[in-house]
């Protein structure tokens, strides 16, 4: 099954993402998310000026073997851009194979293991009452799981509030990064009692998570964690950037609540020590980001051993290809904990049309041959790229400070 096409689209339905056709000589077209976040034109270059013309002629049932050509071939390793342009190629040939056999994806990675993959979705207030409104409304959709994210007082902006106009929250805007200030005193004085303010309106018969957006030093975060373990939050996640992995031990060892991280990782060997250390409780990694469906296994399957669960990335900043695609993937591991379920603006369903269904705080791939997604190109032209960045963060002193 030889490929004949390999081409890039770049659009903006709602947001920006890159999506990756691949063509073989039986007619079948396998489709692949290359979007990174802020990056998007780079990763479409390295696709269409480095990766696409050595698919041309190549087997795509091979799918292994493009992983390891693609990985070791370029000498150069790792990387966002490289692990996502990647993982859209991975993701489009375990498309091609899927719709090749007649079974849906998560067909050929072992069958079912569960009947469902549960979501969280994300609930946010500018004030603690408007976030009670919003984790109700949540409620009353059928979720079990919600991230509860609220305004901290004292500061001009919070990173992860939805606007006021009931649309879905879209954190990137602006040709340039919006410029927002950060102080950390006054989050975690805010933190304990938004939290306490949730349980005490809903109580504990539903998750509560938390994103803390990596902006605590791990003796700061092994703080929160303390403050925050009377409330049994699922978990709070990013609590400390993680490019120091040994630095969660110390987080370990002032917490018990649990922690979740992964999501701007794109190996295996960024959250090595992390799992093998049971250092963190869910890995966040995306199928998108992190070298697509035959490398994100990998890490679950690492994870598995050590009792890590997965807990996979999945904003709207991340087309509706990788949500399928994560969604086949969580159908099918042993150690699935829950997947990241944010939605997409309109107008994304008039260029991706998706099998997936959400029913009573579970979504499901769907049964359709590959991934179950249709991508129309002819809709897709009418949304041209708009550059967008996500928030850079200042102290009160003015200098940056992490994301």
């Amino acid at each position: 099954m030889k490929i004949t096409d390999a081409r890039v689209v770049v659009s903006s339905p709602g947001r920006n993402y890159v999506t990756l056709l691949i063509e073989t000589e039986d007619g079948i077209t396998g489709i692949g998310d290359a979007t990174l976040n802020g990056r998007e034109l780079a990763v479409a270059s390295y696709l269409s000026e480095h990766l696409c013309p050595l698919l041309i002629g190549r087997d795509a049932r091979r799918i292994e073997d493009a992983w390891q050509y693609f990985y070791k071939g370029a000498y150069w390793r790792r990387g966002p851009v490289t692990m996502t342009a990647i993982a859209a190629i991975d993701v489009a040939l375990w498309d091609i194979k899927g719709k090749a056999a007649g079974m849906p994806v998560y067909e050929l990675l072992g069958g079912a293991a569960r009947e469902g993959v549960m979501v969280y979705g994300h609930a946010s207030g500018s004030t603690l009452d408007d976030l009670s409104a919003d984790f109700q409304h949540h409620l009353d959709l059928g979720y079990k799981a919600i991230r509860a994210q609220a305004a901290v007082p004292g500061l001009d902006k919070t990173y992860g509030i939805a606007p006021v106009d009931g649309k879905l929250y879209e954190p990137a805007s602006g040709n340039v990064p919006q410029e927002d200030t950060w102080e950390t005193t006054a989050y975690l004085d805010f933190a304990p009692k938004m939290m306490a303010h949730v349980r005490e309106q809903f109580g504990y018969g539903v998750h509560v998570l938390h994103d803390v957006h990596h902006r605590l030093t791990p003796i700061e975060a092994g703080r929160l964690g303390a403050s925050l373990e009377e409330y049994r939050p699922f978990w709070i996640e990013d609590p400390t950037p993680a490019e120091d992995q040994s630095a969660f031990r110390l987080i370990r060892q002032h917490t018990t609540t649990p922690v979740a991280v992964g999501e701007v990782f794109n190996s295996i060997w960024d959250c090595q020590q992390l799992i093998t250390e049971r250092l963190i409780d869910y890995i966040r990694t995306s199928v998108s980001h992190a070298g697509g469906i035959t490398h994100l296994r990998r890490i679950f399957s690492l994870a598995e051993l050590y009792g890590v669960r997965s807990g996979s990335h999945g904003a709207g900043d991340l087309s509706p290809v990788s949500l399928a695609a994560a969604l086949h993937v969580d159908m099918g591991i042993p150690n699935f904990g829950i997947q990241e379920y944010m939605g997409h603006r309109d107008p994304a369903g008039e260029v991706f049309k998706t099998s997936y269904t959400f029913n009573d705080g579970y979504m499901h791939p769907g049964d359709a041959p590959g991934l179950g997604v249709e991508f129309n190109e002819e809709a897709a032209a009418r949304f041209p790229f708009d550059a967008k960045y996500l928030p850079v963060n200042r102290r009160l002193d003015g200098s940056v400070h992490d994301w």
